[in-house]
């Protein structure tokens, strides 16, 4: 008779089985070791061109030294809401009575402050505040990430390490050049930073200082974070005179023989729109306000979203939409603040 263990396998099994395990722990940990030497090589290319950036080395040092990849950040890269939820149910998260309340007590208490970022960006009060609310429920949300950790995980990973690889270097540059300290800099997952949830690089070529301290302060200064909000969306193209959009109906047999949407709904952007036509070509073929009423007569081009696809709300939107897509590149999140905005109403 031959031998057998506890389980019911012959001692040779055993052993089989027990050398399997120790091969496989052998070939995890080597495995380990590589992932370790190529993040290592990269953090060091990484490191050369910082240097000839201009970035002092003691930055370099003390921000890449201890740096480790994050692996719960690639698990939210891959789960983003604005690309998995549908319109209903983001409008519900996001358009509540409460963020209403709060919306429209911002606006009276920065009445003064709205005024004048109106006045010099020429962006509508009620834009500004719902994309404040939208980011951080007007700064009442904080961010508790370390930044650098983030940033480092998304541009080693390939999915989009060429984006992020400049965020990095853009962070590195608002270090270098005495904006924020090291240890206040926190973000989201994502490396957006600030109660407009600004990235590195936005930060850069668009916060503003408009409470006039020499600080481009976007993450305590509310007149900061207004006119930064107001900076990047005039510098994307927002037009003083024209609204976002608005939700419309279209003909039955119409929506049944609507092409797929062909334009990218900003430059750089991978949500798509209609082909532009002038509000009278739209009229034409049936399209309605939602209230059944004609279309406005101005003379302007509009596209059709549908940011549930080939089913849900149907919306007609204007030169303005982009300026909001280029601020986050989601359907869900531009038709929010479109609407949120019109829920807060003014100007």
């Amino acid at each position: 008779m031959s031998a057998t263990c506890g389980l019911g396998f012959s001692a040779r099994s055993a052993v089989r089985i027990l050398i399997w395990l120790i091969s496989l722990c052998f070939v995890t940990t080597a495995s380990a070791e590589q992932n370790k030497a190529r993040f290592s090589v990269w953090l060091g290319q990484v490191k050369i061109e910082a240097a000839k950036l201009g970035i002092k080395q003691k930055i370099i040092n003390s921000v890449l030294d201890d740096v480790k990849p994050i692996k719960r950040v690639l698990k939210r890269d891959r789960n983003q809401s604005e690309f998995k939820l549908t319109l209903s149910y983001y409008l519900n998260r996001v358009v509540t009575d409460t963020n209403l309340k709060r919306g429209s007590l911002m606006a009276k208490r920065h009445e003064k402050t709205l005024k004048a970022v109106y006045k010099k960006y020429g962006v509508a009060p009620r834009v500004i505040l719902a994309i404040w609310g939208i980011e951080t429920r007007f700064g009442l949300v904080k961010a508790k990430l370390p930044l650098i950790p983030s940033i480092v995980t998304l541009a080693y990973d390939r999915r989009r390490s060429k984006y992020f690889r400049s965020q990095l270097f853009a962070v590195l540059k608002m270090l270098n050049r005495g904006y924020i300290d090291q240890d206040s800099l926190f973000g989201s997952w994502a490396g957006a930073m600030g109660q407009p949830q600004f990235m590195p690089s936005s930060y850069l070529h668009y916060a503003q200082d408009f409470d006039g301290d020499g600080r481009r302060d976007i993450w305590n200064s509310v007149p900061d974070v207004l006119a930064s909000i107001a900076n990047y969306l005039a510098k994307h193209g927002w037009r003083n005179n024209l609204t976002w959009g608005r939700e419309v109906s279209l003909p039955t047999s119409y929506g049944k023989q609507l092409p797929k949407p062909s334009r990218r709904a900003a430059s750089g952007c991978r949500a798509l729109t209609s082909q532009p036509k002038k509000l009278t070509e739209w009229q034409k073929v049936g399209v309605r306000r939602l209230n059944g009423n004609d279309l406005p007569t101005a003379k302007i081009s509009a596209v059709l979203v549908r940011p549930d696809k080939n089913h849900g709300r149907v919306f007609l939107t204007y030169k303005n939409y982009r300026a909001i897509m280029s601020y986050n590149c989601a359907h869900l999140y531009g038709i929010t603040v479109g609407l949120f905005s019109d829920h807060l109403g003014g100007k």
